[in-house]
């Protein structure tokens, strides 16, 4: 009887351990891909100029840069559970604030937000690591694939979601709010059910103290570069290609349905890569792979334009999926403890948003020189084979603490 009910207990717990992931996944990029399409709505809503609409995307990137290697540091002092948890208020509240107040409080509210999604980025690999160390593929995948659907969903039904709840944007902002809150919920019940049967889940135990100095690993180098390059190239053509697609000649909304496809191909992808590349030796063949659909990509929208678009957007999110799996994926691949893996995911996600910084305004500001895009798209051709050669490296089999 009792060793059946210690099973019930397992078989909650993992169930409870899934939910967390899916729903803190949830909450890592929906909060800004929402903006864009109801910036329009919020600056003439508040008297916002294009600096200050601008900051409402960038502000959080600039906190992921900024904050992640600092929050690693603080795994040690708390269980990876209870900085989830602070996440996730830190995150509500700053959700709230940028519905529900001014001018002022949608900025204050951008920077909570940034510095819970900053957390939740930075603890969730080794929260899957921890909990989940013979199904970190299938996990990933999952974290993955959660992140990319509802930022998708945020993206593409975010003017709908203001139409529907009648609040206009600040609907198409708030409906965020109710998964941080299910998020927040969920754990709790996971720290009750864990106190009330005197068990511990892993995550529960606080990560001991490592004296590994990860900037001397060149692997950590290999990967958080690999993950920046892979950022910088996303971030770059989610900011620029619906202008890119205007100029080619699309009209309405068919630039933002392009968007919508690269989206919805990364999910798949992004589910199945992570398991695939767990069962593979190292990951060079699926490396090459990446490579060459990205930068074919690159080139069908640079000398084909509009023709065959959706096929390029279908290549391109196919790519970009993987290579952001897989760059989440390293993170527990290549360490040999949660801590590390903490750690890795600190130093890659401020090194990699801080290169990611820089995509947009050079792709931007190389279209002054040439009007017809070509040079911005060979820009991101040049990052890609510079990606390679760095992701050549991370997929080698080799950990970040091995010298």
């Amino acid at each position: 009887m009792k060793t059946e009910t210690n099973n019930t207990s397992v078989y909650l717990l993992a169930t409870l351990n899934v939910l967390i992931v899916i729903l803190i996944s949830s909450t890592l990029r929906s909060p800004i891909t929402s903006v864009g399409p109801v910036l329009s709505e919020i600056s003439n809503s508040l008297q916002l100029d294009h600096l200050q609409g601008s900051l409402l995307t960038s502000i959080p990137l600039l906190m992921f840069a900024s904050c992640s290697v600092l929050v690693s540091r603080f795994s040690t002092k708390f269980s990876m559970n209870q900085l989830l948890l602070y996440a996730l208020i830190i995150l509500s509240f700053g959700l709230f604030l940028r519905v529900f107040g001014n001018i002022e409080t949608l900025f204050v509210g951008s920077i909570f937000i940034g510095l819970g999604i900053c957390v939740g980025n930075v603890i969730t690999p080794g929260f899957i690591k921890t909990n989940f160390p013979k199904h970190i593929g299938l996990m990933t995948g999952i974290f993955a694939v959660a992140m990319n659907l509802t930022a998708a969903l945020a993206s593409g039904y975010s003017v709908s979601i203001g139409e529907w709840t009648g609040f206009g944007w600040r609907g198409s902002l708030g409906i965020w709010l109710i998964i941080a809150i299910l998020g927040l919920f969920v754990l709790l019940i996971e720290l009750i059910f864990n106190k009330k049967n005197s068990t511990k889940s892993d995550s529960l135990v606080k990560a001991e103290k490592s004296n590994f100095n990860i900037f001397k690993s060149a692997q950590a180098w290999n990967i958080s570069v690999f993950m920046g390059l892979q950022s910088a190239v996303y971030y770059s053509l989610i900011s620029w290609l619906p202008a890119v697609l205007r100029d080619y000649g699309m009209i309405g909304n068919q630039p933002g349905w392009i968007l919508f496809t690269i989206q919805i191909a990364m999910i798949p992808i992004t589910f199945v890569g992570p398991i695939i590349a767990n069962r593979m030796k190292n990951q060079k063949p699926m490396m090459l792979f990446i490579c060459v659909m990205m930068f074919v990509s690159m080139l069908m929208f640079a000398w084909l334009k509009t023709d065959y678009i959706y096929a390029t957007a279908i290549l391109l999110g196919l790519s970009n999926g993987l290579s952001f799996s897989l760059s989440i994926l390293f993170f527990s691949l290549r360490t040999k403890s949660s801590v590390n893996a903490i750690k890795i995911s600190g130093m890659a996600q401020s090194i990699g948003y801080l290169i990611a910084a820089f995509g947009p305004p050079i792709f931007g500001k190389l279209h002054d020189w040439d009007i017809s895009w070509q040079t911005s798209f060979y820009f991101i051709a040049l990052l890609i084979i510079i990606m390679f050669f760095f992701g050549w490296k991370a997929s080698q089999d080799r950990f970040i603490e091995d010298k």
